[in-house]
């Protein structure tokens, strides 16, 4: 359900045949071939409340001026009755479905007919047709990077609309968040079955399935690996990034208007959380092309999780400090404001130099300088699913040798000062930097686990090398 990246073994690999076991071998990718009562309960969990979850986020504003309590109270003092909430809830209309259809419609065109220019006129973008990483199957699949280019064209048109054209109010996607959340539902549901379907009746690499004979396993974390419509369809890389991460900064923009409209000005901490959250998706794509290299293209099959994740739980909770600051207007001090700048940007820092220095370690092979000192690393090697045995190099210099997942602790401090940009007399726009925390630490447990049956020995020397996850000293 989120789009935030993670450290991958860097550098440049060489490889040679070997037999192997399958099964054993495909257990180093993806999720899991077999199901054990802790991540079943999870899911259970997930699938039931996760969409209530975000009901009640969207809920708690609407009704009772985003109070994460008072729904509470009300109910369990008898004040209200669920069904009392649930019939001042804005239904489905033909006006929002209408809304999202050509929303949708209009990013499948972006992504699949126009073919990336951006890469042909700014210097140091990559963009256009690109590989991605190797399948467990041994598949390299291509990709048509252009979410920097569709992103550009999105916002040039709202623009136009908002100061030229008047076609609709910038205000359109804030009055319209409720019925919207019902269009979102029903594509992130969609989606999710027929991606389920089609991993049973035609996938689009059958060696790349995964079965555990679980259905809700199954449903939620998926069966293909790169479940793919045509050439350029690409399921995972259009809806991690195309329409919710396009949209992010759009609906931004339009609860920015929303507050113009409704107290005659735009106060400093909506601009600064469209400001650092927009840094955050321009840098997303800016570098999509290395996103092909993380671990929701290289190790997350598509089901419920990322379809469902990225239709609704992105959209609409990652944007809550803007729909916050609509009921809840804050203007900073200047000490405050300035504070909160400083932290996002030192967060962005830390998170694109930490990336950067894989990224260059890898590129180069490791023939490069590190803070400038020749970088240090601990040879590896693993065997992929078609029996190929295959050597990294896993750095320990640079901020890489400060934490494993350092760029993780960059992306909680951008993170923090989304929520602090709120001030603090509520607890709903904290909810994002307290996901946020227990998704990534997730991730690096998650991820650590697969890098230790992948390398085994290997993963134990890397360790031992670099003791902390996140903070250096501490954790």
């Amino acid at each position: 359900m989120a789009t935030h990246q993670e450290k991958k073994p860097a550098g440049g690999r060489k490889h040679q045949n070997m037999q192997n076991d399958t099964k054993t071998s495909q257990g180093q990718w993806g999720r899991a071939w077999e199901v054990d009562w802790f991540s079943l309960a999870s899911i259970l969990f997930l699938l039931m409340f996760a969409p209530l979850i975000v009901y009640y986020f969207i809920m708690s504003c609407a009704q009772y001026q985003c109070s994460l309590t008072d729904p509470l109270l009300d109910l369990l003092t008898g004040n209200k009755h669920l069904s009392d909430i649930w019939n001042n809830t804005p239904m489905l209309t033909y006006r929002a479905a209408g809304i999202y259809f050509l929303w949708v419609t209009f990013q499948v065109i972006l992504y699949v007919s126009i073919p990336d220019f951006c890469h042909k006129f700014l210097p140091g973008y990559v963009g256009g047709v690109q590989e991605g990483a190797v399948t467990p199957a041994g598949v390299v699949n291509k990709y048509e990077i252009n979410g920097l280019q569709a992103w550009i064209i999105t916002h040039v048109l709202w623009f136009a609309n908002a100061s030229c054209f008047h076609f609709f109010s910038p205000t359109i996607i804030f009055d319209n968040w409720i019925p919207l959340l019902w269009c979102a539902n029903i594509l992130g549901y969609a989606v999710s079955t027929f991606a389920m379907i089609k991993g049973y009746f035609f996938p689009t690499n059958a060696k790349d399935c995964k079965f555990t004979g679980n259905f809700f396993y199954d449903y939620m974390m998926g069966i293909e690996f790169n479940p793919r419509i045509g050439k350029w369809f690409d399921f995972k890389l259009f809806f991690n990034g195309r329409p919710g991460i396009v949209a992010w900064t759009l609906i931004n923009l339009s609860f920015a208007a929303k507050q113009r409209e409704l107290y005659g000005e735009v106060t400093n901490s909506m601009v600064l959380v469209n400001v650092l959250q927009g840094i955050y998706v321009l840098d997303f794509f800016w570098n999509e092309a290395w996103y092909l290299k993380t671990i929701d293209i290289c190790h997350d099959h598509f089901g419920w999780y990322l379809g469902w994740g990225d239709c609704v739980w992105l959209p609409y909770l990652y944007t809550l400090q803007g729909l916050y600051l609509v009921y809840h207007p804050v203007q900073l001090c200047t000490a405050h404001a300035a504070g909160v700048l400083l932290l996002g940007l030192l967060g962005y820092y830390i998170f694109r130099a930490t990336n950067h220095q894989k990224d260059l370690f890898r590129r180069t092979n490791g023939n490069c300088r590190i803070w400038g000192r020749k970088p240090e690393y601990i040879e590896c090697s693993y065997v992929s699913v078609d029996g190929t045995r295959y050597y990294s190099k896993l750095m320990t210099s640079g901020f890489w040798g400060w934490a494993r997942h350092f760029n993780y602790t960059g992306d909680l401090m951008g993170s923090l000062a989304y929520c602090l940009a709120c001030g603090f007399e509520h607890l709903l726009p904290y909810f994002y930097i307290v996901y946020m925390t227990i998704l990534l630490t997730h991730r690096c447990v998650r991820d650590e686990h697969r890098c230790s049956s992948k390398y085994g020995r290997d993963w134990e020397r890397y360790t031992a090398a670099v003791p902390r996850r996140l903070l250096p000293g501490v954790f």
